[in-house]
């Protein structure tokens, strides 16, 4: 991708001018996985994880519509693989999520995605950190997964 920026540590850099490039980024991911891994979102509210997240699904196969699952931590999909979304910014802790079950969903073979994470100790995840830059401008610093 020519938007791909090689940074130290098996970083990358992406910078997206928009909806397109942000679904064009998350088809490189997809491309890349599958099933087992866990990819953690931060960024601020509004600063397009869940945009992401449709963009994954939609390179996953998944064929719902996506939404957020800020009420209900979260929402299954199907696909190429299984598409598990979560967002975990209403949970106090990571107790409440196993006493809800969530943790059962990790590493079975789908994919866990995870917006404002409050679980310890995931193994390897990919880690996407997303900055506004402006109105329709991202920065995604990307690690744990080779993009080239």
């Amino acid at each position: 991708m020519d938007k791909m920026k090689v940074k130290e540590n098996g970083k990358y850099e992406f910078i997206s001018y928009g909806v397109e490039d942000t679904f064009a980024l998350a088809k490189s991911i997809a491309d890349k996985l599958n099933g087992g891994e866990v990819i953690l979102l931060s960024g601020n509210l509004g600063a397009g994880k869940t945009t992401f997240t449709k963009g994954l699904a939609k390179s996953l196969g998944v064929e719902d519509v996506v939404t957020s699952p800020t009420f209900t931590f979260m929402k299954e999909y199907s696909g190429r693989v299984r598409l598990y979304h979560f967002d975990m910014y209403r949970a106090v802790d990571e107790d409440e999520l196993y006493e809800l079950g969530l943790n059962d969903y990790l590493y079975q073979g789908g994919v866990c995605v995870i917006e404002w994470n409050k679980f310890e100790g995931l193994e390897n995840p990919i880690k996407i950190e997303i900055t506004n830059l402006d109105d329709d401008k991202r920065k995604f610093e990307i690690s744990g997964i080779d993009l080239m």
